[in-house]
């Protein structure tokens, strides 16, 4: 009889997505290759639906410009998938510590080359899992160690994961658009390509104050200054928008950003751009509006009384 035989099985719900999970007769716990692409967001778009999902994994494991992190210090063979066996069905699987070897390798490579844009979102996708696991892990630790994990309720670990999940992926997801972003790059001539990204001007940030953060409600960007937190060098440690509410504020910032990404659109250069926004907030507030130019801030520049 073969020894990858399924005796017990079950589902990790990672925030919505959901991974396949198995035991072994022989104690081995297994993970389902098509449900590990799918949370670790290895698809891409433009085959999506023309080839085969279970050789992502494989595709993307076999990348030159990954290879060497994801194998560092591993053998060749080291993330070759196992055949399991549930009855008659055969389920392509993986040992359940490749996903963290995964995570790890995306991680270092983060930390040392220039993803692509669908590597970077893998790699934001490990790091939530990676910190997810980890609080998951001492929780665990501690149940087996206290004899609390007798008295837990079966799917308790299942819960907390699940919240850990939410929790992680509310930090990395995206409150600016694509289309925010490329418009800018366009307005103001510049290489919209991953490296151009990666060096993107300061500027953009004191933009998006104005264009956006000092749009909404008076008082609300001071209070999101005081609530994000700072690194040890000062900067901002994490988004001004992981402050918001979800029943007011994301909703309001949403509403914004959609305006000035239309203003964008309408405009031709930055100059333009703020010359509409000016003339926007102006009917918005009822003020007259007056012909001054405005400074590489969108600052109005008063004249000069000779």
């Amino acid at each position: 009889m073969s020894k990858n035989i399924v005796k017990h099985e079950g589902i990790l719900d990672f925030g919505g997505m959901q991974l396949p999970c198995y035991v072994l007769e022989d104690g081995t716990r297994v993970l389902s290759g098509r449900g590990m692409q799918e949370t670790l967001k290895m698809v891409d778009e433009a085959e999506d639906g023309k080839q085969n999902p279970g050789t992502r994994l494989q595709r993307y494991l076999s990348q030159k410009t990954l290879n060497k992190f994801i194998f560092r210090g591993k053998e060749a063979d080291h993330y070759k998938p196992i055949i399991c066996y549930k009855g008659a069905s055969k389920i392509n699987g993986y040992v359940a510590t490749i996903l963290i070897d995964i995570c790890d390798g995306m991680l270092e490579a983060r930390k040392t080359i220039n993803l692509s844009p669908r590597q970077e979102i893998i790699a934001e996708q490990c790091e939530t899992l990676v910190r997810s696991f980890a609080k998951v892990g001492l929780i665990a630790l501690i149940d087996e160690a206290t004899g609390y994990q007798h008295e837990r309720e079966n799917d308790e670990l299942q819960k907390i994961l699940k919240a850990y999940i939410s929790e992680e992926l509310l930090k990395w997801q995206k409150r600016f658009p694509d289309v925010f972003y490329k418009e800018l790059f366009r307005l103001n001539g510049w290489d919209y390509t991953v490296k151009g990204i990666k060096s993107r001007p300061s500027v953009i940030g004191t933009w998006t104050n104005s264009l956006i953060y000092e749009q909404l409600p008076k008082g609300v960007l001071e209070e999101l200054k005081k609530k994000t937190p700072k690194g040890s060098k000062g900067n901002y440690a994490a988004r001004f928008h992981q402050s918001l509410t979800l029943d007011v504020g994301e909703p309001n910032l949403s509403a914004q950003i959609n305006q000035i990404v239309t203003i964008f659109r309408l405009s031709d250069n930055m100059e333009q751009m703020w010359g509409y926004f000016k003339t926007l907030n102006n009917r918005k507030h009822g003020v007259l509006e007056l012909p001054f130019p405005l400074d590489e801030k969108g600052r109005t520049i008063e004249p000069i009384d000779n």
